[in-house]
């Protein structure tokens, strides 16, 4: 169309560093994941077959082929890393993910206790191969991780090859940088925002509530994960202002009522 509302945030285009939409895929069919690129492919930066659902589900070579040929990254969830590495089985994770075809990983230790230097050394390693996102934080509900902590793991998983960190919430978004009522820990927010680059983290935000949080505290173009298939489109609206929930956001004072 040659029609363009005016005061809309600029969002840059694929392939982007920054204004990232990470997607859940936790068994879509095949012509779900069809319809699902032809719709909202080009808002789709990451999509992350969720835990281990990539070893369960017969298609996923021809999902992953399908999702890359739209020039979306596909990763498994960093549960099924964690899978093969506490039943001592790294070569054999290589050899899946290679045979698969992936073209990303997801490393991740918010199952299983992992030395965190070791946990940067798989990063390192796989970072040859593979565009590396890593996960920090832990998937157990209540367990409380120091914040200088999140900070200088985050720090060195990017050191040792990490293209993201992701700051860990799960599915549900009420556990890491959300409480149980899936309402966003400021504090510590805050202070990992002041001490990395916004661009190098990744904030899974699944629910809608929290995205549009996040979208007011750092605007339209945060990096945004967790987001399931069929909130892909309602996102972009909340970046683009064209949601009630940030409707004002990015509007001139002289227009807001």
């Amino acid at each position: 169309m040659n029609i363009s509302l005016k005061f809309i945030p600029q969002r840059p285009t694929q392939p982007r560093n920054e204004g990232i939409t990470m997607v859940m895929d936790k068994g879509l069919g095949m012509h779900q994941a069809e319809d699902l690129v032809e719709t909202a492919g080009n808002l789709i930066d990451f999509l992350k077959l969720g835990f281990g659902t990539s070893y369960v589900n017969s298609n996923v070579k021809k999902k992953i082929k399908l999702y890359k040929k739209h020039g979306i990254k596909v990763y498994p969830g960093g549960t099924l890393f964690e899978a093969f590495l506490i039943r001592d089985q790294f070569d054999d994770y290589r050899r899946f993910i290679d045979e698969l075809g992936f073209d990303a990983v997801e490393i991740s230790d918010g199952s299983m206790e992992l030395n965190h230097d070791k946990k940067c050394e798989y990063i390192h390693e796989l970072s040859k191969d593979h565009q590396v996102v890593s996960e920090v934080g832990s998937k157990i509900a209540g367990l409380e991780i120091p914040i200088h902590q999140w900070i200088s793991q985050m720090k060195a998983e990017l050191e040792a090859g990490s293209f993201k960190t992701i700051a860990e919430a799960r599915e549900s978004g009420t556990v890491g940088i959300y409480d149980a009522n899936g309402k966003a820990n400021f504090e510590l927010i805050s202070e990992i925002s002041k001490q990395l680059p916004l661009d190098n983290i990744l904030w899974e935000a699944p629910q809608k509530s929290q995205q549009a949080w996040f979208i007011k505290h750092f605007g339209a173009n945060v990096n945004l994960g967790n987001i399931a298939p069929a909130e892909i489109i309602p996102l972009e609206t909340l970046r683009l202002g064209l949601r009630g929930d940030t409707f004002m956001h990015f509007l001139p004072d002289e227009l807001k009522q």
